[in-house]
């Protein structure tokens, strides 16, 4: 039995303009289909059409959902569908879970508006029992704490669990493990799977084709509004039929980074050690970072990367340890001994949009970077053009502000901004996790560029296994604060000696 019809779905956005263009699908009980495409594809409007989110201008000629005729609902009828039949599980469990409440409240929210006859008692031991069917870890003790308290992997359990509360037919996991760890990407999927074998239909929005093939038993490849190929998952990940559909998978397979010949040390950690109160967040890290090399430091959310991160840039002082800058001392140095060396070490952030002050056109973004080299106003223009041409962007963006551009070019802009400097080593923290497989192509070949035709040194953090495989010629690997395995990433992977640094492979395969 179908959960889902849809026949000629169209939603028009003010101006006139279709963003999705004619969609049809079926999502049938314990089926999952995958939607794949770029940023801006249309795929997250495609399934807020299913719950009544995605504006006034949705047409279709069959639009189905859990039996019920959406085109004809009321806003009280949305209401009454979402949760109830739908539910959904969106990227950022800590957005979207209310960050003062706790875990338990928030998970017992759905339960108090589509079953108010159920009692406190019977509503709190159906909270722990939706706490148990997610493997949420003592979900007692988990009820009664924060989003904030909770791991990355733990707030995405308690995100599905608030979506399974009303016992929906349809659930609707919009990138369900973007910043997600290789061994908690494995444990979503597997939950997934399990629910999905239950009888619950889904329908799963990703950039990673790697969990679509995973889980989804059809895959439609989405570009420009519309569906350009449909087909059972095994057959398209086989045999692909559109150009777009092979190019996505293309641009999937990174490959691995040849290691130039050694440079000069540019940067070097000695036994870093860094607590926060009585947790140890890192402890004995040391490596060499050589001018045209990139060391990759992979783990666990809350392993210590980006406090390690943090440490080189100078943001933080290690309690323990030191970082030199060119063989000079880094870490420890007074503010104002560190600033006018500041320029030579830059970071490139996850985020970019958070990243960047929304009012800002690209031009004062860059400009403001270029400044701090004192180069007079009447130059910044010509200097700002000069970065773009550097990252491959057109001219025309610099009046453009970070939420007028795609994920791929604001990720350009902020590697521009972080070039303006004329750095002589870049930190790069997670810096395409958020982007679509062929984007995140597209800037790891930049950056890949960059490094060869400069001699930048990079330092790349990341969960993603195959991006750090496909940048990095040395590897860290962390658990807990601390490097379990390190060595030349064509070793490591080939190879890999600790415990740990298999069981990430094994999950990322």
């Amino acid at each position: 039995m179908s959960v889902v019809s849809v026949r000629n779905l169209r939603v028009v956005v003010p101006g006139g303009a279709a963003v999705v263009d004619g969609v049809s699908f079926r999502i049938e009980a314990g089926q999952c289909l995958g939607i794949v495409g770029e940023s801006g594809a249309g795929k997250t409007l495609t399934a807020r059409s299913l719950i009544g989110l995605a504006g006034t201008g949705v047409t279709a000629d069959e639009l189905t959902v859990a039996g019920v005729d959406a085109r004809a609902l009321s806003p009280q009828g949305w209401r009454g569908l979402r949760g109830a039949r739908v539910g959904l599980v969106s990227q950022d469990a800590l957005v979207s879970l209310d960050p003062l409440r706790r875990v338990g409240a928030e998970v017992a929210e759905p339960l108090e508006v589509h079953e108010p006859q159920l009692g406190r008692v019977d509503r709190s031991r159906r909270v722990l029992q939706l706490l148990r069917q997610v493997a949420m870890p003592d979900p007692a003790r988990r009820a009664r704490q924060y989003p904030h308290e909770l791991s990355g992997g733990l707030r995405q359990r308690a995100l599905i669990a608030t979506a399974l509360a009303a016992s929906p037919s349809l659930l609707i996991a919009d990138e369900p493990t973007t910043a997600l760890d290789a061994t908690v990407q494995a444990q979503v999927v597997r939950l997934l799977r399990e629910l999905k074998e239950s009888g619950l239909a889904l329908l799963l929005i990703s950039h990673d084709l790697s969990i679509i093939r995973q889980l989804a038993d059809q895959v439609a490849v989405m570009k420009d509004g519309r569906f350009v190929e449909v087909q059972a998952a095994a057959a398209l990940f086989a045999a692909p039929q559109h150009p777009y559909t092979r190019q996505l998978l293309a641009a999937a397979a990174l490959g691995t980074a040849t290691a130039p010949k050694p440079g000069p040390v540019v940067l070097a950690a000695h036994d870093l050690a860094k607590a926060y109160g009585t947790l140890t967040a890192v402890d004995g890290v040391s490596f060499e970072l050589r001018a045209g090399h990139t060391v990759g430091i992979v783990g666990e959310s809350g392993s210590g990367k980006s406090t390690v991160a943090r440490m080189l840039l100078g943001t933080q002082s290690p309690d323990h340890g030191s970082v030199l800058l060119n063989g000079e001392p880094w870490s420890g140095l007074p503010e104002s001994q560190r600033r006018a060396r500041r320029g030579r070490l830059q970071i490139i952030h996850q985020d970019s949009l958070s990243a960047f002050d929304p009012r800002a056109t690209v031009l004062q973004i860059l400009s403001e970077a270029i400044a701090l080299d004192g180069i007079s106003r009447r130059w910044r223009t010509a200097r700002a053009v000069e970065l773009l041409a550097q990252v491959a962007l057109a001219t025309g963006l610099l009046g453009r502000r970070a939420h007028e551009l795609s994920g791929g070019q604001r990720q350009r802009v902020a590697i521009a901004r972080a070039l303006a400097r004329r750095p002589s080593i870049l930190v790069c923290d997670e810096p395409v996790s958020a982007l679509d497989a062929q984007i995140q192509s597209q800037v790891l070949a930049l950056l890949a560029s960059l490094q060869e035709s400069t001699g930048l040194a990079m330092v790349f953090i990341s969960h993603d296994l195959a991006v750090v495989r496909a940048l990095s010629h040395e590897v860290l690997v962390m658990k807990d604060g601390v490097v379990v395995e390190q060595g030349p990433a064509v070793d490591l992977f080939a190879a890999p000696q600790h415990p740990f640094t298999r069981e990430l492979l094994a999950a990322h395969r």
